[in-house]
């Protein structure tokens, strides 16, 4: 089967950027165009140096003007979380005000804009970008992303009731090289308070997805609230950011809880340790390094997925998992490309089945 390509700009040669490059270079769905970076030190770059393979002709560049100039059916944007949002915004709205269509990783309160928490400065510039270039923003991750909205609202799917359903994140962090120290707190003393133990901060950061479950259910939460918990190291635990010391924090918990008449039914879950011994006393997977769901319901139903690289390259579970978060945002272009200019949601795709991956 032919299909016609999709020529795609990439913004954001991060972990995730430079492995969507090369799974891009020979896909027969996608073509790298261009390539856009926000440091100085990489622009002239050659696409093939971030992923490690061969000259593409494909060069960074951090001028907005000229990948629009390209003319692209979309962009696939892997920049920096909400903590740069003014930054995202830039970027992402002006590849929508010229008309560009835009999938993104970035900014997980987008995943579900709808949320009351979100700061208005955040999303009206996007709301009038749509508008004012007749553009779509899709905003996906894995947790929150895919993990805890995809996941759990396609097993409810298969229910007659469900009296609760919880997705949770169940990941050792060892070798883990993200940014988690300030936001979680992880390799600080307790009495640290990382942003994310703030309940405003972590809802919005981390939460969208439970009210857009409770909407695709047909409800209306009571309320939103959280839990935090932290797990202090006895001893030192290495990993791939350097040293946890002993009498730091090493293991976080944490829950976001949608409450309807009075009890949770919705709840998202990260236990995210250093050492798969960290903690012992909370939450594991059957398999190390893996995202479950658990609905109590008729039926109940509880799934495992695990992300993992089988090519001998040793690359870890977790990287993995960035590939996946990804290639969610490039596979979804398509589907992207046919909706209505505005914000866009999983509740807006229709089933994603990566055309063009079996090959």
């Amino acid at each position: 089967m032919s299909y016609q390509k999709k020529r795609i700009v990439l913004w954001g040669t991060g972990v995730v950027g430079s492995m969507v490059i090369a799974e891009m270079l020979d896909h027969p769905r996608f073509e790298l165009v261009g390539v856009g970076v926000s440091n100085p030190e990489k622009v002239g770059r050659d696409a093939g140096e971030f992923c490690g393979v061969e000259p593409t002709g494909v060069t960074a560049t951090d001028s907005l003007a000229d990948l629009v100039a390209l003319e692209p059916d979309a962009v696939v944007h892997y920049g920096p979380t909400a903590q740069f949002a003014d930054e995202n915004i830039r970027v992402i709205g002006g590849f929508l005000s010229a008309g560009i269509d835009v999938c993104s990783t970035a900014m997980t309160p987008w995943v579900w804009p709808n949320l009351d928490r979100t700061p208005d400065v955040w999303r009206d510039p996007i709301t009038r970008a749509c508008e004012r270039g007749q553009a779509s923003c899709f905003t996906t991750g894995i947790d929150p992303g895919f993990a805890n909205d995809l996941f759990p609202m396609t097993l409810m799917g298969l229910c007659g009731k469900v009296e609760s359903v919880r997705a949770s994140e169940l990941l050792d962090y060892t070798d883990y090289e993200g940014d988690y120290e300030l936001q979680m707190g992880i390799g600080h003393p307790p009495e640290f308070t990382p942003l994310l133990e703030y309940p405003d901060v972590l809802i919005m950061g981390w939460g969208a997805t439970v009210p857009m479950i409770a909407h695709a259910a047909g409800i209306e939460l009571d309320t939103i609230t959280t839990t935090w918990d932290k797990w202090v190291t006895p001893e030192d635990r290495p990993s791939a950011k350097g040293t946890v010391e002993a009498g730091t924090v090493a293991a976080i918990r944490f829950t976001v809880n949608g409450v309807f008449q009075g009890r949770d039914v919705i709840t998202l879950e990260h236990v995210n340790r250093i050492g798969l011994d960290a903690a012992p006393e909370w939450p594991t997977g059957t398999r190390d390094d893996v995202y479950r769901v658990d609905i109590v319901g008729s039926p109940s139903i509880s799934q495992e997925t695990s992300f993992r690289f089988t090519d001998g390259s040793g690359r870890t579970p977790a990287v993995a998992g960035c590939l996946a978060t990804g290639m969610r945002a490039l596979n979804a272009v398509p589907a992207v490309n046919d909706l209505p200019p505005g914000w866009v949601t999983p509740l807006d795709l229709p089933l994603i089945a990566g055309v063009g991956a079996i090959r």
